[in-house]
């Protein structure tokens, strides 16, 4: 059924009485099928002549917001994405200032609305640097988005108090908790959208002024009573941003989070997870079993030639592998990770080496200075003795060297401790 702008109108101010924040949001969707039929309705709009002709036929803001979602929707389907960014900015402008005046209800239309704006910006982009032009679209949804989060930030829920105790004196049924109905539910859904916009401009540290706000902010609900999905986003760019400030404990945790509270079919989103999450754990000794990464196919092909060098104490392969996927590695942002982890490889050919002398606990440095010569790497005794010592301090082995008689004495038990077992795993690196 067609729906002409005279009725979007009415159903926009029924939605807005009702305070219905999803059929809002429906309405306010520029890929909703109503919107081809204000497209169709209106062949070369504008905003004055709409402004001319509709202007007060609903509550301010909302006659200027339907202008400017013809608006939206007339240049989203003309495939003018730079256009259509610019009015849904405005629209978003325009919305602010009936949402920072209203309670939560208004919370799915936000979320659809900057979601939009998010999506727009990056196909403003990508069409911009397709044509050779300069453009900062996601830049500049980044700082709507972060208005958003102000907004949310700073429901203090004062009037939602004395509304409450004023139903409850009409009638106990009445009685309405507070935070239900406060604006703070958006917060970690609108910090999610800040961050995928910082990271896809690579503007990083601004995530930091987010972050800190947060834990200043002591009338916010705990994490664990937002949606799922919401922690599962804030907890993989936390543990993203403790990846990329190497601190690595921090990063497993917060990834180990969101993927076990991810959603089972999300498979996009564990796949993201596991991206780094995997390397972490390869730092700590920990690799994953074949039957999780069969469901992860791009990973597996990624992370298995590692694996395999790993278990078999085979540097020159885990090399190989590197040179191989280093352009990929370096994309993810997972190249200097994956290179601390070549320390495990070495682990594992000098295990073999103890392994073939009968578990012996005294052994030539020659030897382990061999091993590393036939597996590719052309080295010094020398060189071979600070790669023993290494592995000694780090805790990959149990013993000591005497430089003197040029031997590694190794411990009688446990010379080569389980890689899991080791205290501080990420301290050393």
């Amino acid at each position: 059924m067609t729906v002409p702008f005279s009725t979007f109108l009415l159903q926009l101010a029924q939605a807005v009485a009702e305070e219905d924040g999803q059929r809002l949001a429906y309405l306010l969707r520029p890929t909703s099928p109503h919107g081809k039929d204000l497209v169709k309705e209106f062949r070369n709009p504008s905003r004055e002549t709409l402004t001319s002709q509709y202007g007060g036929s609903i509550d301010t803001p909302w006659d200027e917001i339907a202008v400017r979602y013809v608006l939206v929707t007339t240049h989203a389907a003309r495939k003018r994405p730079g256009e259509a960014f610019s009015e849904q900015s405005q629209l978003i402008s325009l919305f602010f200032r009936f949402f920072s005046q209203n309670t939560g209800w208004t919370l799915p239309a936000l979320f659809s609305m900057l979601r939009d704006l998010r999506d727009l910006a990056y196909d403003a982009d990508f069409n911009a640097r397709y044509n050779g032009q300069n453009t900062e679209c996601m830049e500049s949804a980044a700082g709507v988005v972060a208005k958003a989060f102000s907004m949310c930030m700073m429901d203090r829920c004062v009037l939602r108090k004395v509304y409450s105790i004023l139903l409850a004196d009409l009638h106990p049924s009445l009685r309405t908790s507070p935070l239900d109905l406060s604006r703070k539910w958006g917060i970690y859904y609108v910090v999610g959208l800040i961050m995928k916009c910082y990271f896809r401009v690579r503007r990083i540290n601004l995530s930091k002024n987010i972050l800190r706000a947060l834990e200043a902010n002591p009338d916010m609900p705990p994490l664990s009573a937002y949606p799922r999905s919401h922690q599962v986003t804030y907890r993989y760019y936390l543990g993203m941003l403790s990846f990329l400030n190497e601190d690595y404990a921090k990063a497993e945790q917060e990834l180990t989070l969101a993927f076990y509270h991810c959603h089972i079919d999300a498979h996009r989103n564990q796949e993201r997870i596991l991206t780094c999450l995997i390397p972490l754990r390869i730092l700590r000794g920990h690799l994953p079993s074949a039957e999780l990464m069969q469901r992860f196919p791009v990973l597996n092909e990624l992370f298995s030639p590692f694996f395999a060098a790993i278990r078999t104490g085979d540097i020159s392969a885990y090399d190989a592998a590197l040179e191989r996927w280093e352009h990929r590695l370096v994309e993810l942002n997972l190249w200097i990770t994956i290179e601390k982890a070549r320390e495990l490889c070495i682990r594992g050919l000098f295990r073999r080496v103890w392994v073939a002398t009968d578990r012996s606990t005294r052994i030539p440095i020659s030897m382990f200075h061999c091993s590393l010569r036939l597996s590719g790497n052309d080295v010094s005794v020398e060189e071979a003795e600070c790669f023993v010592a290494n592995m000694i301090y780090k805790g990959y082995m149990r013993g000591y060297i005497s430089h003197e008689k040029q031997m590694v004495v190794l411990a009688n038990a446990n010379a080569f401790p389980r890689l899991g077992d080791r205290p501080a795993p990420y301290a050393l690196l």
